[in-house]
């Protein structure tokens, strides 16, 4: 499959680049950033990859780059709030419409994006709210920040553009902090204070990547249309009790019926994507 991967130079974006090329796939790595020290792993694969320096808020750019490719992941993004004024909001709102609406345009049908967890009102927020936990795809998504809205609007921007063209299929996957794995976030997670807002949580890094390649190469998945997945891992990152912290940090937010927060057990429920993807994180 010839694939289109933009921000393949950010953590996130080389792992999936990799994970492509090793699973036999031509790539197009596309980057506002020239190249630098890119993973030694797509030493063997050079000649399946290609890299495109270029600006994504042109449209015409981004129509001519993604012809011929058969589906695109889409990375690009500013991912924190930057100015907490306009850089991030517009920057990551124009990126997302114009590979979605180019991709339209082209006929690709196979389309990935990155969203995060902070769709609902996280770390970047001056509160966070939880409704409940563990929080799955029907959580309410009310940022108040420009980052978490960009996002928010990055897939409602993908309902519209399947509405209009029902063959497509894109998945918007909500990833939490992308890390090598959990001995790493464990060692930023000293403080749990700090990291109350963001729950203690993380996603091993080609763990995520192979999320993205499930949504765009699997053949039978049970869904059309736009789906969001909350790409997280099933335990958290401190080395405390999630049950102790829910009741030290967020001890008014109720636990779902059959559900159960202790151990190392995470604040995120990601069964839809193990049901509608395939997966299942890997640490």
């Amino acid at each position: 499959m010839k694939i289109a991967i933009t921000g393949c130079n950010g953590s996130v974006g080389q792992r999936v680049v990799v994970l492509a090329l090793k699973l036999g796939h031509t790539v197009l790595g596309i980057d506002l950033t020239e190249q630098g020290n890119e993973p030694e792993e797509i030493g063997p694969y050079a000649e399946q990859f290609a890299f495109v320096q270029t600006d994504l808020s042109d449209y015409s750019c981004v129509l001519e780059l993604l012809r011929g490719h058969e589906a695109v992941i889409h990375l690009a993004a500013i991912r924190y709030p930057a100015d907490y004024v306009v850089k991030a909001h517009n920057t990551n709102v124009v990126l997302s419409w114009n590979i979605l609406r180019a991709s339209a345009e082209l006929g690709i049908t196979r389309i990935a994006q990155a969203s995060s967890v902070n769709v609902i009102t996280m770390v970047y927020s001056q509160q966070a709210r939880f409704e409940y936990f563990p929080i799955d795809e029907s959580h309410p998504c009310l940022p108040d920040e420009p980052y978490g809205l960009s996002k928010v609007i990055c897939e409602l921007q993908a309902d519209t553009i399947v509405r209009r063209y029902p063959s497509m299929r894109i998945a918007s996957l909500r990833l939490h902090w992308s890390v090598p794995n959990r001995a790493y976030a464990r060692q930023g997670i000293t403080d749990p204070e700090r990291k109350s807002k963001d729950l203690w949580g993380y996603v091993q890094e080609d763990s995520g990547a192979e999320a993205f390649m499930l949504a765009i190469t699997k053949d039978d998945l049970p869904w059309t249309g736009h789906q969001q997945f909350f790409i997280v891992a099933p335990e958290i990152a401190y080395e405390g009790d999630s049950g102790e912290l829910k009741e030290k940090f967020w001890p008014k937010v109720p636990v779902r019926e059959g559900k159960e927060i202790a151990g190392k057990v995470g604040f995120f429920d990601c069964s839809k994507a193990q049901r509608l993807l395939g997966w299942v994180h890997r640490d």
